[in-house]
């Protein structure tokens, strides 16, 4: 229990000294030292790349581009009014769980189609992400936006992401799960923002019923700060959710360094539940994720994650520790080899259970 109460406590102190953007990963935009909106069409992070996104996928990221002649080459846009987008995971996993059978699988991971509509460029756009698989059709955000003049203040209406924290593509990560803002929990709201040199905020008021049906009058208000450096970048992100069955305040700090080439991510959350059937909990949650550059197209991710269920119950904790593989052989394609570690109570085979997966990533 000192190791893991040692584990968050460093994680807290890490963030004042070393946040990632979301970029396809966080960790690209902290070994770049770019912004959200440098490559991502959605100012906060995550989803459709831009041009110059897409332009640096094809002759940043990968090990070897395919040359496919001058004019030729995919940077999303099929005209200045129109641009579309596509990504696609595929994974082959096996799951050895204590005192059960293990468990092997193919599966479609997600497969999503992006749709931007430009009015007036750099000004009025409508935006689409639907994703098409697995499970069927459903939409993940629909959203109009406006740049004002100065192309640093925006305003945005429809389905959205909730800014909050780092937005990682691991929707199972803890950081993820816990707080429950990821990539399956879009809300329908609001949100205005901010894009500086150095800073970038958001303000988002939401239903809070992750895109389901308004059912009573409470909302929801996400707020997520960050001042980004070319080699190091802070952030702090609040929720509230006021609902009639009961409320949930979310803080957390997050925070990205890059030395040499090894880039560090971030991340410690406190989440706080009143009202509930099951009373008041208090949980924490951690992540410290270190990304190796070993050569262009090679990347070495190692994670390690912590999580406290409940202040009030002794030793409940649980950790994750995950290696990962991630090769881009060619530009707009990556796969990825990894295994992952749980760690939880013995009376809980599910939290001991080690994973092994291979996933192939297309993405354009």
């Amino acid at each position: 229990m000192n190791g893991r109460v040692a584990l968050l406590c460093f994680l807290c102190l890490l963030c004042p000294l070393v946040s990632g953007l979301a970029l396809g990963e966080p960790y690209f935009a902290v070994q770049q030292g770019l912004k959200c909106a440098a490559c991502h069409v959605n100012p906060s992070g995550g989803g459709m790349r831009n041009a110059f996104g897409n332009t640096w996928a094809r002759t940043s990221l990968p090990a070897r581009a395919i040359d496919l002649g001058v004019g030729e080459e995919w940077t999303g846009n099929l005209n200045r009014f129109v641009a579309v987008g596509a990504n696609l995971r595929a994974s082959g996993t096996y799951v050895d769980t204590p005192n059960q059978d293990s468990q092997s699988a193919f599966d479609v991971d997600e497969a999503r189609l992006y749709l931007e509509l430009t009015a007036i460029p750099d000004r009025l756009a409508i935006y689409l992400d639907q994703r098409v698989a697995p499970g069927g059709s459903s939409n993940l955000e629909a959203y109009g936006r406006y740049w004002f003049a100065n192309r640093q203040w925006y305003v945005k209406a429809g389905q959205m992401y909730l800014p909050y924290g780092l937005r990682l593509e691991d929707d199972s990560a803890f950081i993820r799960q816990v707080p429950g803002i990821n990539f399956d929990t879009p809300d329908r709201g609001v949100e205005v923002g901010l894009e500086t040199a150095h800073w970038s905020a958001q303000f988002a008021a939401t239903n809070g019923t992750a895109a389901g049906p308004e059912d009573d009058e409470g909302k929801q208000f996400s707020a997520r700060v960050e001042f980004v450096q070319s080699v190091w970048r802070l952030g702090a992100s609040y929720n509230f959710n006021d609902a009639d069955v009961g409320e949930r305040q979310l803080a957390g700090l997050f925070a990205g360094m890059r030395t040499g080439p090894i880039a560090w991510l971030a991340e410690a959350d406190y989440v706080k539940d009143e009202g509930f059937a099951a009373g008041e909990r208090n949980q924490w949650v951690g992540l410290l994720e270190a990304n190796w550059l070993i050569s262009q197209g090679n990347n070495l991710k190692i994670t390690a994650e912590f999580f406290e269920p409940d202040d009030d119950v002794d030793e409940d904790e649980q950790d994750r520790y995950s290696a990962v593989w991630e090769y881009t052989p060619i530009q707009f394609l990556q796969l990825r080899l990894g295994v992952r570690i749980y760690d939880g109570i013995p009376q809980n085979d599910l939290q001991n259970r080690k994973l092994a997966f291979l996933q192939m990533n297309a993405f354009f």
